[in-house]
C-alpha cells in the first residue's frame, strides 16, 4: 500500500508510505489478525491486561475494549504493579489511571511494598542484585498470583515485536533454549492450573509503529523509561538490534519470522519440562522453590542485619512471608 506520500506519518520496513487514517486502519488491522491468527482469546474469556502507563500495555487495553464492547462476553480489567522506582513508577500509574478512567476500565494497582515489605528502591539498597534480575522476578510473581486473585482467564502483555526480537537474541546468546520455547505469541509450553496464559497482542507489531499509533491516536503524549533500563542486559542487545535494523531494514522481522518457523519444533522439544509449585508460596517453578521466594528469604536476612547493626531501622517494615 502506497498512500499519500504528502501527508505519510509513518514509513514501513517495505516502503510504504502511510497517511495518519490508512496506517491507523493497517495497525488495528494487524493487531486483530494476531490476535485471530494465533488464537490469543476466546469468546467468552476474563482479560486481564497488564498495565505500566506506557504506549504498548495503553494501546494493548484501548484495543481490547473495543473488542469487549463487540463481544460483552469478552470481559476486559487492567491492573498494574508499582514496583516502588521514585519518580518513574509513580508518575506512570497517575497516566495508566487516568486513561482507564477514560475508556472505562477498571484498574487494580498492587505494590511491592505491601507485598514483600520493601519497594524496589530499597530492595536495591540492601541486596548486591541488578535491578532488573530481582524487579523481573518479583513482577512476574505478582502478575500471576494477582492474575489468579482476580480470576483473570488470560492475562494480556503489551510486549512488542521489538520486544520478542530482544528475548530471542538474549537467549540465544545465552544458550538457553527452553526459555526460547516459552516464548511466542502465546507464552508457555503447556498449560498449568497453577498458571494463568499470557498473550501478546502486539506480536507482530514494531515498537515504531506502537508509539506512531499511540501518539496519533491521544493515548500518550510523552515517552518515559525506567531508570533502571540502562543497567540492563536487555538495553545493550536492544541498541545492537537498533543498529542492525537501521543498517539493515527488516532484521527484527527477519527475526520473528524465523523464530515463527521453528518455535513449533522448540515448544515440542521441551514440551515434558516438569513444573511443580513451590512449596513455599504455592506459585508454580521449575525449581523446587521459587525464585521469589529466595529474594524473599535474602531480604529478610539482609534487613535483619541492618536493623541489628544499626537501632533506628527497627521499625522498618519486613518482607512479608506470610503473604508468600
Amino acid at each position: 500500500m502506497q498512500c499519500c506520500p504528502k501527508s505519510a506519518v509513518i514509513e514501513l520496513v517495505g516502503g510504504e508510505k502511510l497517511c495518519k487514517t490508512h496506517f491507523i486502519e493497517y495497525f488495528e488491522h494487524k493487531v486483530f489478525k494476531t490476535i485471530s491468527q494465533f488464537e490469543l482469546l476466546g469468546e467468552q474469556d476474563h482479560i486481564g491486561v497488564a498495565v505500566s502507563g506506557g504506549k504498548d500495555s495503553l494501546t494493548t487495553v484501548a484495543l481490547l475494549k473495543r473488542m469487549s464492547e463487540q463481544n460483552p462476553k469478552l470481559a476486559i480489567s487492567a491492573y498494574a504493579i508499582n514496583e516502588g522506582i521514585h519518580g518513574y513508577r509513580d508518575q506512570t500509574l497517575v497516566t495508566a489511571q487516568q486513561f482507564c478512567d477514560r475508556i472505562g476500565v477498571r484498574l487494580h494497582i498492587f505494590s511491592y511494598e505491601e507485598e514483600f515489605g520493601m519497594p524496589l528502591d530499597e530492595m536495591l539498597k540492601v541486596l548486591d542484585v541488578k535491578p532488573c534480575s530481582i524487579c523481573g522476578v518479583f513482577r512476574r510473581y505478582l502478575l500471576n498470583k494477582k492474575a489468579k486473585d482476580l480470576g483473570f482467564t488470560k492475562v494480556a502483555t503489551g510486549h512488542n515485536l521489538d520486544d520478542e526480537c530482544q528475548s530471542i537474541m538474549m537467549n540465544q546468546f545465552r544458550g538457553d533454549m527452553r526459555a526460547s520455547a516459552r516464548l511466542g505469541p502465546k507464552t508457555g509450553l503447556h498449560k498449568h492450573a497453577a498458571f494463568v496464559a499470557r498473550v501478546k497482542p502486539l506480536y507482530l507489531c514494531s515498537e515504531k509503529e506502537v508509539t506512531t499509533y499511540a501518539f496519533l491516536m491521544g493515548i500518550l503524549d510523552k515517552f518515559t523509561e525506567c531508570p533502571n533500563v540502562v543497567r540492563s542486559y536487555r538495553a545493550e542487545v536492544r541498541d545492537n538490534l537498533n543498529e542492525l535494523e537501521h543498517k539493515f531494514p527488516g532484521t527484527k522481522q527477519g527475526i520473528i519470522n524465523s523464530f515463527l518457523q521453528v518455535l513449533p519444533s522448540l515448544k515440542e522439544q521441551f514440551k515434558e519440562e516438569a513444573i511443580g509449585c513451590c512449596p513455599r508460596c504455592g506459585e508454580p517453578s521449575s525449581k523446587r522453590e521459587c525464585q521469589a521466594c529466595k529474594f524473599v528469604l535474602q531480604l529478610c536476612a539482609a534487613k535483619t542485619a541492618q536493623m541489628n547493626s544499626s537501632p533506628s531501622m527497627f521499625d522498618s517494615p519486613k518482607p512479608n512471608l506470610q503473604g508468600k
